[in-house]
């Protein structure tokens, strides 16, 4: 494209350019699916928000599409800077692909009078319960702050928005019915509300931690009709057989590889699990989870996955001093491929736990093959908790932004 030439001559090659070439080569497949009648929002930060626009202006107004709106979202949280304005707003770009769009203005409760005199942004309805609808018009919104540290539907993503920032954007630009697309969509916000206000939908990310903290959050928000929504999704880029399992297991590149690792502890664990995030060694630990060992108190499982060809004794005894330095009651050996009999052996010398507060006895050390995996084979700790994941920090593609810059 021209204008990433042009771009190139005057940012150089480095970080930033590399950053916009990835965008527009999403840009310009997000335009090609969508549809006629459909609109595209662009959140951004004011470091590359002008580079963006000129980008998105010449995929979407070069071919028959406009630009109808620059957003900004202002909020107020941390400090003042002394060396500059704070800086406290977001930008969101609004482009439509043709001449019919989609567009609902958007109505918010106000319980304080509006005042007197004429104000052309802001249209105000006396309603039943005395309180005052103001029809949302501007193109700078207030009214909608970040997520506090303690908010309810905080998971623990570094840039989750607020639901009701994406809740606005969804009601304006569809209607029941159509499909709302998320191309970054990380900890799965967009999919949630979508799904919340009977849009169908479609996510994208790079990682399986996104997707199972998103169906995680789908199971979470709705577990009466879980069931029913899980049968009508569709996993693509997730492995489905030992074949597919095997091909990301033996990807050369590490960082692919360690997404066989998550993979694997996340569906054995119905998306229970933490990831361990640690860099460089991690110690034998690729996961963890957590139960109620006694009143108040927690008790631990590790998960160690391994894709080698071979699983020996020796694994399991990595493992068992694995549990004894981090004081976990249970261990998990996650296998690509079946152990010797010499393994389970071993796994069985370790004995089992008896929760204190169950008639219950588990073996400490447990062998999970990927056959089992697949086969539906998951995690059945004594009195598991089930609120773990949402103090993991999940990274996704939604923040390549703030790496690349």
């Amino acid at each position: 494209m021209a204008l990433i030439r042009g771009l190139e001559k005057v940012l150089g090659r480095g970080s930033l350019l590399a950053y916009l070439v990835h965008m527009t080569q999403r840009i310009v497949e997000i335009h090609r699916v969508l549809k006629p009648t459909g609109s595209f929002y662009l959140h951004c930060d004011p470091t590359a928000s002008h580079y963006l626009k000129l980008v998105c202006d010449a995929v979407f107004c070069g071919q028959g599409g406009d630009f109808l709106n620059e957003i900004l979202w202002c909020y107020k949280s941390g400090g003042a800077s002394k060396n500059w304005y704070a800086r406290k707003h977001d930008t969101l770009f609004l482009y439509c692909k043709g001449k019919n769009y989609t567009f609902n203005p958007q109505k918010e409760k106000s319980y304080m009078k509006p005042s007197s005199g004429k104000n052309p942004a802001q249209t105000y309805y006396k309603d039943q319960d005395g309180s005052y609808t103001l029809v949302y018009t501007k193109d700078w919104w207030t009214d909608i702050g970040m997520l506090s540290t303690d908010a309810k539907e905080r998971l623990g993503y570094p840039i989750q928005k607020p639901e009701s920032l994406l809740e606005r954007i969804i009601r304006a630009s569809s209607n029941e019915g159509d499909t709302v697309l998320d191309a970054y969509c990380g900890c799965g916000t967009t999919v949630a509300v979508a799904q919340r206000l009977g849009r169908r939908w479609i996510g994208i990310d790079i990682t399986y931690q996104s997707i199972a903290l998103i169906l995680k959050r789908l199971q979470d928000r709705d577990p009466d009709n879980w069931p029913a929504i899980r049968a009508n999704l569709l996993l693509d880029g997730v492995p489905k057989d030992f074949e597919s399992a095997q091909a990301l297991a033996n990807r050369a590149d590490d960082k692919t590889r360690k997404e066989f690792e998550k993979w694997a502890v996340l569906t054995f664990s119905d998306n229970q699990a933490r990831i361990n995030y640690k860099k460089g060694g991690d110690g034998g630990v690729d996961g963890l989870a957590y139960f109620l060992k006694d009143k108040g108190e927690n008790g631990i499982a590790i998960f160690s996955v391994k894709s080698d060809k071979a699983v020996v004794p020796a694994y399991v005894d990595q493992l068992a001093g694995t549990m004894a330095r981090e004081g976990a009651e249970f261990g998990f050996l996650l296998c690509l491929n079946r152990p010797s009999l010499g393994t389970y052996k071993r796994a069985a010398a370790n004995g089992s736990y008896q929760n204190p507060l169950l008639r219950r006895t588990d073996d400490r050390v447990q062998i999970v093959t990927v056959e089992e995996l697949l086969a539906g084979r998951r995690l059945d700790l004594p009195m598991a908790r089930t609120d773990a994941v949402k103090s993991a920090k999940a990274r996704g593609d939604g923040d390549k932004q703030i790496d690349l810059l």
